[in-house]
C-alpha cells in the first residue's frame, strides 16, 4: 500500500508542476446581465464599448504637431494590424481632445481585442510587451482590464511558488512542535501534500475544458494543505491517545477510524456543501474556486481515510520517536490540556458572564460591517508600482476623460437621422440628470439640458444602420454613479434602451449576487442543519452551530471592512491600495470557506463532548473533558491553517491578501473565542436539552442506523443518558442496556 501511495504521489507531483492549461483571468463580472449584453451589442454594431487595453503614449514635445501626428498615426496603424486586435482608436486617428492630456504631451490609444475577457487577457500578455517601452518618439505604458488581469495572473504564479516554499514548511514546523515527534508530524503533512498535488493534477485536466481562475492554485494550496493537515492531525491525535490507553496498533487504528474517521467524512461533506453553494453565483471567479475547493476537500478526505491508516499500521508504536524540541517542552498528558480544561471550567462555571462577554466582543468586531460597500476588481488590486495600476493613476491625473466612469446608452431601434428630433429631446433629458456630465451623440454634444456643439466627423461613430448610442461621463461623486445608472434605465427614451459601462457592470454584478444570496444561504443553512443532526441526533446543537458560526463570521466581515475598506492596520497586514470598498465576491468566498471550517471545528468538539457524555452521564464533566481533549488539537489546527495562509496574507495582490487575512482571522477567532468560551457556555446553559430531539425525529435518527455509529464511538461502553424532562420527547442515541 505504501509503495503504491508513493508512486501515485510521485506521479501527482510531476503533474502538479506542469504548466497550467487554460487559466481564467477574469470572472469578477456577472454574466448575462444588461450591461454585458449591451457591451456585446455595442461591439457587434459599432465596434465600441469598454476597451480591453489603454495605451499611454508620452513624448518630449506636444503630440499634436504634424511630425508627432504622423508618428502617432503610424503607431496606431501598427496596432490595428497586430494579430487578434479588432480595432484601435487614438487621438491621432479621430482627433478627440478627450484622448489628449492636459499638457498636450501625451495621448491615449484604446484597443479592443478579439474574444472574451479570458482570451483578451491572454492576448494582452503577448501583445503589450511588444507595444510598450520606447516606440519611436513615444514612451508607452499600458493599462486596461485585459492587461490588469494578465499582470494579476503572472503575479499569482509567483505568489504560488512562494506559498510552496514558505507556507508548507512553516505549517510543518508548527505540526512538529505540537506533536513533539518528527514521525507524527510527517503523517498529516503527507496527507496535505498528497491532497494538494492531487488537486493540482485534477485542475490541470479541468483547465483544458473550462476556464479556471488564476487564483485557483493559490487558494488550493492554502485551503487544501490546511484542511488536509487538520484531518490528519485529528486522526493522528486520536491514534496516539489509543496507544497511550494500551491498545495495540491494529486495534488503535480500527478504533480511530471508527470514531474520528466518521467525523472526517461528515466534515468533508459539510465543507463540500458550503463550497458547492458558490456555484449558485453567476461569477466565473467563484465557480472556478468552488471546483478547486471541492476537489481538494474530497481528496483530503480520501487520503485521510485510505492512505493515513496504512501509514499508521506500518509505523505502529514508533509514532512518538524523534522529538527535536524535547528540551523546550513541558511534559504533561498528551491526550489532555490543562489550560483548556481550566478555560472550560471558567466558561461553564459562569456561563452567562463568559458567554455574554464573548458575544459582545464578536459583536463589537462586527460593527464596521454595517457600513460595508462593494465593488468589482480593477487595477487597484495590484501594487501601486505595477504598470497597469501606475498607468491608470497617471491617466486619471492627466486626462479629462474618466474612462472608468463612462456610461454608454444603446438605442437599438432609434435611427439618428429619421428620428432626429426624438433623439435630440432624449439627449437633452439625459444631460439634464443631476450627476450627468457631457453627453456625446450622433447629433453633437450636450450638457445641462442644452446642445453645446453640433454634428462633426467625430460624431459618426455614434451612428449605425437603424440604431445609435450615446456616451456620457458621470460628473458627480463616484458614490453617485450607480444611482445615475438607475436613473438612465428609468428615463423614457424614443425606443428600447440599454445602459452599460463600468458603473453599470458593477451595479448589475452586485444585484446578481444579491439575487442568488438567499438561495445560497438557505442551501448552506439547511444542509448544515441536516448534516449536524445526522451526526449528533440533536435538534439544538445544529441550530447553535449555525447561530454561533454566523456571529463569528460577522466579526470577521467587520474586521475586513475595518482593514481593507477603511484602510486601518496596513502596517500590520502589509501595504495595499485603499479603494473604499470590498470586492463583491470576497465576502461570499470567505463565508463559504470560513463557515465550513467553523462547522469543521464544531464537529471535532461536539463529537468528543458527546462521547464523554455517553461514558460519564455528567453534563459539565463531559464539556470540560471534551474541550480538554480537543481544545489543543483545534487550536493547533487553526494555527496551522493560518500559517498556511501566510503567503496569501503577505501577497502583493489585494484580493489574495484579503482572502488570507479573512480566513486566518475567522479560524483563529472560531478556534479560541467560539470553541473555547461560547460553545461550553451555551451548552452549560442548555444542559441535557443539547441531546434532545422530538420522538419522531429521534426515531428517524435510529431508523437511519446512525445510533450504531455512536455506540461504536463509545468503544462498547453503554451508559443510559438522563431522560429528557419534556413530555413527548426522548433523548437521542440512547445506548443499549
Amino acid at each position: 500500500m505504501l509503495f503504491t501511495t508513493a508512486g501515485i504521489g510521485a506521479v501527482l507531483a510531476l503533474t502538479a508542476f506542469a504548466a497550467p492549461g487554460r487559466l481564467s483571468n477574469g470572472g469578477y463580472i456577472a454574466a448575462g446581465t444588461e450591461a454585458t449584453r449591451t457591451d456585446a451589442l455595442l461591439q457587434q454594431r459599432f465596434a465600441a464599448g469598454i476597451p480591453d487595453l489603454v495605451l499611454y503614449a508620452r513624448a518630449p514635445q506636444p503630440v499634436d504637431t504634424p511630425q508627432m501626428t504622423r508618428a502617432g498615426q503610424e503607431f496606431t496603424d501598427r496596432i490595428v494590424h497586430e494579430p487578434d486586435v479588432r480595432d484601435a482608436i487614438s487621438f491621432w486617428a479621430v482627433g478627440d481632445r478627450k484622448l489628449l492630456s492636459e499638457d498636450g504631451r501625451a495621448a491615449l490609444v484604446t484597443v479592443d481585442l478579439r474574444g472574451n475577457e479570458d482570451a483578451a487577457a491572454r492576448r494582452a500578455a503577448d501583445l503589450v510587451p511588444r507595444l510598450t517601452g520606447e516606440q519611436g518618439p513615444f514612451t508607452v505604458t499600458a493599462t486596461g482590464p485585459a492587461w490588469v488581469m494578465a499582470q494579476v495572473t503572472e503575479m499569482s504564479r509567483e505568489e504560488l511558488i512562494r506559498a510552496e516554499l514558505v507556507g508548507a514548511p512553516l505549517a510543518f514546523l508548527v505540526l512538529l512542535f505540537a506533536f513533539g515527534s518528527l514521525t507524527a508530524a510527517l503523517l498529516p503533512a503527507v496527507v496535505g501534500a498528497l491532497s494538494v498535488a492531487g488537486t493540482f493534477a485534477l485542475l490541470q485536466v479541468l483547465a483544458a475544458y473550462l476556464p479556471l481562475s488564476a487564483f485557483a492554485f493559490n487558494i488550493t494550496t492554502a485551503l487544501g494543505f490546511g484542511l488536509a493537515v487538520d484531518y490528519g492531525l485529528l486522526v493522528v491525535s486520536r491514534y496516539r491517545e489509543e496507544l497511550a490507553a494500551g491498545a495495540a496498533p491494529p486495534e488503535a487504528v480500527g478504533t480511530t477510524m471508527r470514531t474520528v474517521g466518521r467525523t472526517v467524512l461528515f466534515s468533508a461533506g459539510t465543507v463540500v456543501v458550503c463550497l458547492a453553494t458558490l456555484l449558485l453565483f453567476p461569477l466565473g471567479f467563484l465557480r472556478s474556486l468552488a471546483l478547486a475547493g471541492i476537489s481538494v476537500v474530497v481528496l483530503a478526505a480520501v487520503a485521510t481515510r485510505v492512505v493515513l491508516p496504512a501509514m499508521l499500521l506500518v509505523i505502529g508504536d514508533r509514532i512518538d520517536r524523534l522529538d527535536p524540541f524535547a528540551s523546550l517542552r513541558r511534559r504533561g498528558r498528551a491526550d489532555r490540556s490543562v489550560s483548556w480544561a481550566r478555560l472550560a471550567r471558567l466558561a461553564t462555571g459562569r456561563p452567562v458572564l463568559a458567554g455574554g462577554c464573548a458575544a459582545l466582543f464578536l459583536l463589537a468586531l462586527a460593527v464596521p460591517f454595517t457600513h460595508a460597500r462593494f465593488g468589482v476588481t480593477d487595477e487597484r488590486v495590484l501594487p501601486a508600482t505595477a504598470e497597469s495600476h501606475a498607468t491608470a493613476t497617471r491617466i486619471g491625473r492627466e486626462f479629462p476623460l474618466p474612462w472608468t466612469r463612462t456610461l454608454t446608452v444603446l438605442l437599438p431601434d432609434t435611427d439618428a437621422v429619421d428620428q432626429r428630433q426624438a433623439l435630440d429631446a432624449y439627449a437633452r433629458r439625459v444631460s439634464a440628470l443631476p450627476t450627468a456630465g457631457e453627453v456625446a451623440t450622433g447629433l453633437g454634444t450636450y450638457r445641462d439640458g442644452h446642445r453645446t456643439t453640433g454634428r462633426s466627423m467625430e460624431a459618426l461613430i455614434y451612428v449605425g444602420n437603424g440604431s445609435t448610442w450615446l456616451s456620457l461621463t458621470a460628473d458627480g461623486p463616484p458614490s453617485a454613479d450607480e444611482q445615475l445608472v438607475r436613473e438612465l434605465r428609468a428615463l423614457p427614451s424614443p425606443g428600447r434602451h440599454y445602459v452599460s459601462g463600468r458603473p453599470a457592470r458593477v451595479l448589475d454584478t452586485k444585484n446578481a449576487v444579491l439575487e442568488a444570496l438567499p438561495t445560497a444561504a438557505s442551501v448552506v443553512v439547511g444542509a448544515v442543519l441536516l448534516l449536524l443532526f445526522l451526526f449528533t441526533g440533536s435538534v439544538l446543537i445544529p441550530v447553535k452551530a449555525v447561530i454561533l458560526g454566523a456571529l463569528s463570521l460577522s466579526a470577521t466581515f467587520g474586521a475586513m471592512v475595518y482593514v481593507f475598506q477603511d484602510g486601518h492596520l496596513r502596517a500590520l497586514v502589509g501595504d495595499f491600495t485603499v479603494t473604499g470598498e470590498l470586492e463583491t465576491s470576497m465576502p461570499i468566498l470567505v463565508f463559504g470557506a470560513a463557515f465550513a471550517l467553523s462547522v469543521d471545528y464544531e464537529l471535532f468538539l461536539i463529537f468528543r463532548i458527546q462521547e464523554e457524555y455517553r461514558n460519564t452521564a455528567d453534563h459539565r464533566t463531559a464539556i470540560v473533558n471534551g474541550l480538554a481533549r480537543t481544545g489543543r488539537m483545534i487550536t493547533v489546527a487553526a494555527v496551522i491553517f493560518a500559517v498556511a495562509l501566510l503567503p496569501l496574507i503577505s501577497s502583493g495582490i489585494t484580493l489574495l491578501k484579503l482572502i488570507g487575512c479573512g480566513l486566518a482571522l475567522a479560524v483563529l477567532v472560531d478556534a479560541t473565542v467560539v470553541r473555547g468560551v461560547l460553545v461550553p457556555a451555551f451548552m452549560q446553559l442548555t444542559g441535557h436539552a443539547n441531546w434532545w430531539a422530538p420522538r419522531p425525529v429521534a426515531a428517524l435518527h435510529r431508523r437511519l442506523g446512525l445510533d450504531r455509529w455512536h455506540h461504536d464511538a463509545s468503544r462498547g461502553t453503554h451508559t443510559r443518558l438522563p431522560a429528557a424532562r419534556d413530555s413527548g420527547a426522548v433523548p437521542t442515541s440512547v445506548p443499549d442496556k
